[in-house]
């Protein structure tokens, strides 16, 4: 019974999933709102957003953002700009205007991976405000806690759907490549 308990004790410890602090989680998620909050929400973000979020987001993302942006150029020039951007309106959030307000709710995960629920409202008085939750996802770097992607949590027809990642990548595949 000893050697069981001793054989467990070494596999906990050489374990690499461990429950990570989930305030070094919020900072990271509070960086990456607090700078989207000062950028434009507009389809592909431009060259000076992205140098903006860029200290807060994940090699992985950039990467991505990077190639829908330079997709966006191609179609614009193909369509010599008669057709719709490939993505409009805020790609961060699932609501087509973005969101005028965020709250940091609980994080989980891992050493490597983790998420933050994100409680988002949009208001526009006279109309009632929009509330809704997407999901943050981070990544763990070598510089440390990263946005990885968002998870959209709006429930409305027309809103995002799905993840950040996913509507870049149908954006690059749009674009005709």
């Amino acid at each position: 019974m000893k050697q069981i308990c001793a054989a467990l004790g070494v596999l906990l410890l050489a374990s690499p999933v461990w429950a990570a602090d989930d305030s070094a989680m919020k900072v990271a998620a509070e960086g990456f709102y607090a700078t989207y909050a000062a950028i434009p929400h507009d389809g592909v973000p431009d060259d000076a957003a992205v140098a903006k979020l860029r200290p807060h987001l994940a090699p992985g993302l950039v990467l991505l953002i990077e190639q829908a942006s330079a997709a966006q150029d191609r179609f614009e020039q193909m369509t010599k700009n008669r057709e719709p951007p490939l993505i409009e309106g805020d790609i961060y959030t699932s609501l087509f205007e973005g969101a005028s307000s965020y709250s940091i709710g609980a994080c989980s995960g891992d050493a490597n991976n983790g998420r933050c629920a994100v409680s988002l409202v949009y208001s526009n008085p006279p109309a009632a405000p929009v509330t809704w939750t997407d999901t943050l996802y981070l990544t763990n770097t070598s510089q440390g806690w990263k946005v990885s992607d968002v998870g959209y949590g709006g429930t409305w027809p027309f809103g995002n759907k799905g993840k950040l990642s996913q509507t870049l990548q149908m954006a690059i595949i749009d674009a005709g490549d």
